[in-house]
Formats: C-alpha cells, sequence, structure tokens
C-alpha cells in the first residue's frame, strides 16, 4: 500500500467530482475502494472544503452533499500535521502547502493536473504526477 500513499490536489477532487469520465473520477474510485490512500492536512482539508462549497453549484451538490464528501474524505485519509514549512518554494506559493504535507508524510507523489505548479519538487524527492499517468504507473 505504501506506493499507492499520495497527496491529491484540490484539482483532482474538483475534476473527479465534476465529470465521471476521466482519470481524476477513476483515483476517488479507488480512493473509495481503499485501494489508494491520501495523506491530507488541516490546510489541505480547507482548501477542499473552499472549492468544493464555492463550486458546489457548478459541481450540482448541496452544501450537505459536499459536507459528506469531505467527511468521506477524512475517513478515507491519513492526516498529516505539519511540524515545518518549506515556504515559500514553489512558484505559486499557494501550493507551498501541498508540498509541505507530501515532504512531512513521507509521501512521494502528488497527482496534480498543474505539474508545472510544482517544479522543483524532486528535490524532495517527490514526484508530481497527472491523474492519467499515476494511473498507468500503478496497473
Amino acid at each position: 500500500m505504501k506506493d499507492n500513499i499520495i497527496i491529491m490536489d484540490t484539482n483532482i477532487l474538483f475534476s473527479g467530482l465534476y465529470s465521471s469520465t476521466g482519470a481524476s473520477y477513476q483515483i476517488l474510485r479507488l480512493l473509495n475502494a481503499k485501494k489508494i490512500k491520501p495523506v491530507i492536512s488541516t490546510t489541505l482539508l480547507f482548501e477542499y472544503e473552499d472549492v468544493l462549497k464555492r463550486e458546489q453549484t457548478v459541481l450540482k451538490l448541496s452544501h450537505k452533499q459536499v459536507d459528506i464528501v469531505l467527511d468521506n474524505i477524512c475517513a478515507l485519509s491519513k492526516f498529516q500535521e505539519i511540524y515545518f514549512l518549506w515556504r515559500p518554494y514553489l512558484k505559486d506559493p499557494k501550493d507551498d502547502h501541498v508540498l509541505e504535507v507530501a515532504v512531512a508524510s513521507k509521501t512521494k507523489t502528488i497527482v496534480t493536473h498543474n505539474i508545472k505548479d510544482f517544479k522543483g519538487v524532486g528535490k524532495f524527492g517527490i514526484k508530481a504526477i497527472t491523474p492519467g499517468n499515476y494511473l498507468e504507473g500503478i496497473k
């Protein structure tokens, strides 16, 4: 299971809830089937909540349904406290907390649609990978 522990960027969660035809949806299915285990932090969970609630109309989800999704993610994830900060490191400072979770939890994979935003994470022994490439790699 260690190879199947990931950091799931917010765009994967949003995309997987928005469309059931892409790789992000398949990531969510694997999460639900307990075949992958995401690692989250308080900051990452709050980001998930902010984006999902702000976009709930687009996602066709009620406020309560968003809360259920978040509760399920919490139940299926490993929680990681952050003891140190790597900020600023990434081009977009809003993504630094994702890198911090990966470093603190020793998670080697960040699954994201925004690979370019995670340029340089290899310095920490971490790779940023698209959901499609991730799925190919675990087959």
